[in-house]
């Protein structure tokens, strides 16, 4: 599991009094200048101190480096393990596809939004960030989604019979052998299931309607890899069936919203004025789509069966913190400005990096890099002994004061300075970025594809750069070693497949 923040007390006491200095305070209502990391600290202050936050930003283009920042961050301010990060800071994406052209939404989405919704009606969520069109389709009631999630352990008891019919109802699968997400089987007292969150299935053994033992098993040998206490299991989809329905799409309950989660979060707007140009833009998109499938004939339900209007929502947000990078003058909202000031790229010129830090050391600033994985802070301490730069590792570093840098492990998108506070954070990227931008392309491309992947259609050619022109099958999970992961599936002349996989749909 990717490592999000250091446990260091060091860059705790660090983050608290550069947020303290910098001015970043939990009262205010507008907080200006703030660059998109910056931001990300001052959600994770929020949130360390206050209610849970539910963030809205204006793409779900932003959500994934906004949702790491927030992770390093709140593990840094509050010492949570990478689990409880991984449980508690999500993401609420869009459903991605448009309910009048017949296409669903991919599953990966569906089950992030009913992770956050059940995180939200449970209380365990500290941070979420959603983008503005996430906000406006139906959703089942906060006490029917956390009806539909369980909580299990050894001792627990629960009919085998009635736990595989609700984990229907959630949305999970029926299949044999369980080895992808979102998939379970019952055999008499032997019940498999793969949560969408999980690394690997459970198998979860009975004994009558006791649960005896949860192993974790390997998906491709099926063999197990040790007993666990607790299985978390929560719903597949963010649409229930109604209690008393037949489990029929058409009898899913669509009666609440996002905001019905919300009575205890604490919410705040990022670019108040961007949110509002998106979320307009795309409940305008649903009323041409479906006023489009009325004149081709088609019986379809209303947008307002599926989907709040905008109106709604942004009256919702209107007491909503806002966080803006410029301060624009507003009457009506009066901001405090916070300086914080984006760090340079230096793309491997290691002595024009050594020349920044030095400048930054005489004028007194305290200075943390952000490495990707130990072994990268290690080499980083011994580049800057090299170039007679003073450097400790955060995790050990008692005395500040007399190094110049500080090093750290994490996972930061992108540096930034904090003049007023005295500090400036570097993240890898920032200074080491030949190896890790190529790896940001192919993720770049691959997110590019899937956002646009509702304009392809099965059958449709595409071109692969080493391989040549092939026609579109779909997408298809496989197993590979421990992980499951995701293929875009080209066929050729005869039987010729090839699997593209989603990190590199820079070929296509």
């Amino acid at each position: 599991m990717a490592t999000y923040s250091s446990s260091s007390l060091t860059l705790r006491a660090l983050l608290k009094g550069a947020v303290n200095r910098a001015g970043i305070r939990a009262s205010a209502r507008r907080l200006t200048g703030l660059t998109p990391p910056a931001r990300a600290l001052a959600m994770a202050s929020f949130a360390a101190e206050r209610a849970p936050v539910f963030a809205v930003a204006s793409t779900d283009a932003e959500l994934e480096a906004a949702i790491a920042d927030a992770r390093f961050f709140l593990g840094a301010l509050t010492g949570l393990s990478d689990d409880e990060l991984d449980r508690t800071v999500l993401p609420y994406p869009s459903l991605e596809v448009d309910p009048y052209r017949g296409m669903s939404p991919h599953l990966d989405v569906v089950s992030a939004r009913a992770r956050v919704l059940h995180a939200l009606a449970s209380n365990t969520a500290r941070i979420v960030i959603a983008s503005a069109r996430a906000l406006l389709p139906r959703v089942s009631p906060p006490a029917q989604m956390l009806a539909a999630g369980f909580d299990l352990h050894a001792g627990s008891e629960i009919d085998p019979a009635e736990l595989a019919a609700r984990l229907a109802d959630a949305g999970f699968a029926p299949e044999d052998p369980v080895d992808q997400h979102g998939e379970f089987f019952r055999r008499g007292g032997v019940l498999d299931v793969f949560p969408a969150a999980d690394a690997e299935p459970a198998r979860i053994e009975f004994v009558g309607d006791t649960i005896e033992s949860i192993r974790r098993y390997d998906p491709g040998t099926q063999r197990s890899t040790g007993e666990i206490a607790r299985l978390v299991i929560v719903p597949m989809r963010d649409v229930l069936p109604r209690a008393d329905s037949d489990g029929t799409d058409a009898d899913t309950d669509r009666s609440a919203t996002i905001f019905d989660y919300l009575i205890n979060a604490r919410l705040v707007a990022i670019e108040p004025a961007d949110i509002d140009t998106q979320g307009r833009a795309h409940g305008d998109q649903l009323a041409a789509s479906y006023l489009d499938a009325q004149q081709r004939g088609r019986l379809v339900p209303p947008p307002s069966e599926l989907v709040i209007a905008w109106d709604e929502a942004a009256a919702r947000l209107k007491g909503a913190a806002a966080l803006e990078q410029l301060a624009i003058e507003d009457e009506r909202a009066p901001a405090e400005h916070v300086a914080s000031q984006p760090i340079a790229e230096f793309q491997g010129r290691i002595p024009d990096w050594v020349d920044d830090l030095k400048k930054a050391r005489e004028r007194g600033d305290t200075t943390i890099v952000v490495a990707a994985t130990p072994g990268r802070a290690e080499r980083t301490l011994e580049l800057l002994s090299d170039y007679e730069i003073r450097a400790e590792s955060i995790e050990g570093a008692e005395q500040t004061r007399h190094a110049t840098v500080l090093v750290g492990v994490g996972s930061l998108s992108k540096g930034f300075r904090l003049p007023a506070a005295g500090l400036q954070l570097y993240a890898e990227t920032d200074v080491f970025d030949e190896e890790r931008r190529v790896h940001e392309r192919r993720k770049s491309a691959s997110r590019t594809f899937l956002s646009d992947f509702r304009d392809l259609k099965v059958g449709d050619l595409v071109v692969h750069v080493d391989h040549g022109i092939g026609r579109f099958v779909g997408l298809k999970k496989m197993q590979v070693g421990h992980e499951a992961v995701e293929f875009m599936e080209l066929r050729y002349a005869g039987d010729d497949k090839l699997f593209v996989p989603v990190e590199r749909l820079d070929l296509v």
